[in-house]
C-alpha cells in the first residue's frame, strides 16, 4: 500500500517522533528499547515508510502504550469539553491498514473513555505477532464478531469462532492468525493497569 494513499502515515510518523522526543530518547535508544532498527524508525518518522502492525506493536510496547493508544493519538483524537460523548460515525473514525498483511483497525472509543475498544478486520491468511512487552501494562479481552481466529497465547493455541471471547492473562508473546479463506472481524477491549 502506498504511503500517499494512507492519510494516517504522516500522523503516525509525527506521533512516534513526539513520543520518542517526549522521553528524550535518541533513535538508538528507541531502537534498543523496541527491537526495531534505527533505519526503520527513521524512515517511519520521516513518513517514508508505513509501519506494519508488528512494528507498531514493538514501538508501542517500548513507549508503554497500547497500539490502540498510539493510533488514537496519531489520529489526532479531538479533545473536547464534553469528554467525547455522543455518536461516532464510521466516517469520523479513520481506519488504519497494515501495509504488510492488510489487517485493518478502527478505534471505536474516544480518548476520554476509560476502556479502549477497537474493531479489527484480519484478512484470510494473515498472521500478526506481538511481543509480550505489548501486553505488560494492560488487561485485554479479544471478542470474535465474525469468522474464525486462531489465537496463540504463548504456547497455548485457542481456536475462536463468532461469539467467543478470551480474557488475556499474564503477558506472553501472542499471535493473531486467520487460517481460513474468509475475513475475521474481532474486537479488542483493553484497560490500562499501569500508567507510563
Amino acid at each position: 500500500m502506498s504511503n500517499i494513499v494512507d492519510p494516517l502515515v504522516g500522523q503516525i510518523a509525527a506521533r512516534i517522533r513526539t513520543e520518542r522526543e517526549r522521553r528524550r530518547w535518541t533513535l538508538a535508544q528507541l531502537a534498543n528499547a523496541s527491537g526495531v532498527s534505527q533505519a526503520m524508525i527513521s524512515r517511519i518518522e520521516r513518513a517514508e515508510s508505513s509501519p506494519t502492525a508488528v512494528v507498531l506493536g514493538k514501538l508501542s510496547a517500548a513507549f508503554r502504550l497500547s497500539v490502540a493508544s498510539l493510533l488514537a493519538l496519531a489520529e489526532g483524537a479531538q479533545e473536547d469539553t464534553e469528554g467525547g460523548q455522543g455518536v461516532r460515525r464510521p466516517a469520523d473514525t479513520p481506519e488504519w491498514r497494515d501495509p504488510a498483511t492488510g489487517y485493518r483497525r478502527r478505534q471505536i472509543t474516544g480518548p476520554h473513555f476509560p476502556a479502549e475498544i477497537a474493531e479489527i478486520r484480519l484478512p484470510a491468511g494473515a498472521r500478526v505477532p506481538y511481543p509480550a512487552a505489548a501486553f505488560a501494562f494492560v488487561r485485554q479481552v479479544v471478542w470474535v464478531l465474525d469468522g474464525r481466529l486462531t489465537f496463540h497465547d504463548g504456547d497455548t493455541v485457542h481456536e475462536l469462532t463468532a461469539g467467543d471471547s478470551l480474557e488475556l492473562g499474564e503477558p506472553a508473546e501472542r499471535v493473531f492468525a486467520n487460517t481460513t479463506d474468509t475475513e475475521c472481524r474481532y474486537a479488542v477491549v483493553l484497560t490500562r493497569v499501569i500508567t507510563p
